[in-house]
């Protein structure tokens, strides 16, 4: 509910502060004085992050290739004065002012929360480490593309190395009850430790295991299909999902658009400017689709926060992993359904007439076909989990054990080998194929297994509220879902720690296991 009376229209320019509903009888979110002061002086970080977000976005969208110096200076003199405002002495006594007050509202305690958070890991490291972490992760990121091009490891090596170096003290900077790479998981994960993310996979690796073995042995889930290779035009394509997004009431030119990028993402500006990028390679065109229904997933989440929490820290997704639960929930759950199939099985053969030589199943099983693959971002819903998994045994030992560079690569391939059963051949297809090291950012990996295990999770629940999700789709109901969706988890922002939230809204931690009933129902 918005601030709309006369007499709050002053406030409301100066800083959107929800207030007393007179008629409605309601107290907004944020009556404490402390914490009113706060989030208007909090307006100025925002709007640097703000203009942040849309330069990031108009370099990914619309920026010529030679823009990229200037826009980088900008972006790091941003960086800088939001790091500055932040830590401002007199900024950090307000929060830390507003820790001390007993009588606040759970949205008021969780901006205190988000920004004390935000403040802990910004002033955990001193200028002359940010200095060097920016500069070797600049330098690593070029070296990480030539070795990748041409497919030779020692030109990066070196460089992985100074990350894992600068990654422990990051810990030790950060501060950590059992291991170091607890501190990282945490900077990703708010309240994520190495031993969540082992007990995590643990299920995965000793229940999903045998299952893909099972899919794989039998002859009922395709391996391939004869779709992946089907040449479309990119025009017909973007029509096909503007009417998929149309279908779900993505709100498409008034709080949110659709571009077209290397790689598709959701940024959000605010509640009511969220935008999505889609690919189109000219063939497979499930990726296309996918792509573009997992990035609503995301971009649904930031459109159904409450307005309330507009210019504040609680606006927004509380995590990467429950972010992920959404988009895969959206991809996997509904746009892997058969529901879903038969639904846009006329939207494809209006626009790409060779469609009609298949029929709806064919578009399902297209969909989800099982085998395993060296590439993560190829990987299906089964093997994807496992290629998340090298990557966090491999970064735990990093971190915790002091591996060196060298030996990597042979561990890489022996644990995909072990995992699914295939050996990279090359470093490329194999421990250079991601870039995420290479942009310091050791511990992200987990929470992309985090979400897709959430999603399963998250629809098991929904069914037992509002029924088959399924039948949900076929009726074009998505209504139902979004709404789900915003009562449980979308409409209280960042309020609460990723695992307070899921124990709020389903009244249980992540568990793997429904996970893994999924798999078993849907494919055995």
């Amino acid at each position: 509910m918005s601030c709309v009376a006369s007499r709050c229209t002053e406030l409301t320019i100066k800083v959107y502060l929800p207030c007393i509903d007179e008629e409605a009888g309601d107290i907004m979110a944020f009556e404490n004085d402390t914490v009113r002061e706060l989030l208007e002086k909090y307006r100025r970080i925002w709007a640097i992050r703000h203009a942040s977000s849309v330069l990031g976005w108009d370099m990914e969208v619309n920026m010529p290739k030679e823009g990229i110096m200037e826009r980088s200076v900008a972006e790091g003199e941003l960086s800088v004065m939001s790091h500055e405002f932040l830590l401002d002495p007199s900024f950090v006594t307000l929060v830390d002012k507003a820790k001390s007050i007993d009588a606040l509202s759970e949205e008021e305690r969780g901006v205190v929360r988000v920004l004390s958070r935000d403040i802990k890991i910004s002033s955990s490291f001193p200028p002359e480490f940010i200095r060097e972490l920016s500069e070797t992760t600049s330098r690593a990121t070029a070296a990480w593309k030539e070795a990748k091009e041409k497919n030779d490891y020692n030109k990066f090596a070196p460089w992985l190395d100074r990350i894992m170096d600068l990654g422990k003290k990051a810990a030790d900077y950060l501060g950590y009850d059992a291991y170091p790479y607890d501190a990282l998981l945490d900077m990703f994960e708010e309240g994520l430790t190495t031993a969540d993310v082992e007990k995590m996979f643990g299920t995965i690796e000793s229940e999903l295991k045998p299952l893909l073995d099972k899919i794989l042995s039998e002859d009922k889930v395709p391996k391939e299909h004869p779709l992946e290779k089907l040449r479309y035009n990119t025009e017909a394509m973007q029509k096909v999902n503007l009417e998929i997004l149309k279908m779900f009431g993505f709100p498409l030119g008034q709080r949110s658009r659709i571009d077209v990028s290397a790689h598709p993402f959701t940024t959000e500006f605010g509640v009511k400017d969220v935008r999505i990028t889609t690919r189109y390679e000219g063939f497979d065109f499930k990726r296309s689709i996918l792509s573009t229904v997992h990035e609503y997933g995301h971009a649904l989440y930031e459109l159904q926060q409450n307005e309330e929490f507009m210019f504040t820290p609680i606006a927004g997704g509380v995590s990467l992993g429950i972010h992920e639960s959404q988009s895969r929930f959206w991809e996997n759950i509904v746009g892997r359904s058969m529901e879903f199939a038969e639904l846009i099985y006329p939207i494809l053969k209006k626009h790409v007439p060779e469609i009609g030589k298949y029929s709806a199943e064919d578009i399902y099983w297209y969909f989800n076909t099982v085998r395993p693959d060296l590439i993560r971002t190829e990987a299906d819903v089964v093997t994807y989990n496992f290629h998340i998994l090298v990557r966090f045994k491999i970064e735990k030992i990093m971190i915790n054990e002091g591996i060196k560079a060298s030996e990597l690569p042979a561990l890489w391939d022996d644990e995909m080998e072990k995992m699914l059963g295939i050996r990279p051949k090359t470093y490329s297809e194999g421990i250079l194929q991601d870039i995420h090291w290479a942009h310091g950012t050791i511990g992200y990996f987990p929470t992309y297994s985090i979400g897709t295990l959430l999603s399963a999770q998250l629809a098991a629940h929904m069914e037992r509220d509002v029924g088959s999700i399924g039948e949900r789709v076929a009726a074009r109901e998505f209504g139902v879902i979004q709404s789900w969706l915003r009562e449980k988890i979308h409409r209280y922002g960042s309020i609460y720690p990723p695992k307070e939230l899921l124990k709020r809204s389903i009244g249980e931690e992540l568990n793997p296991k429904y996970f893994v009933d999924y798999v078993k129902k849907k494919y055995l």
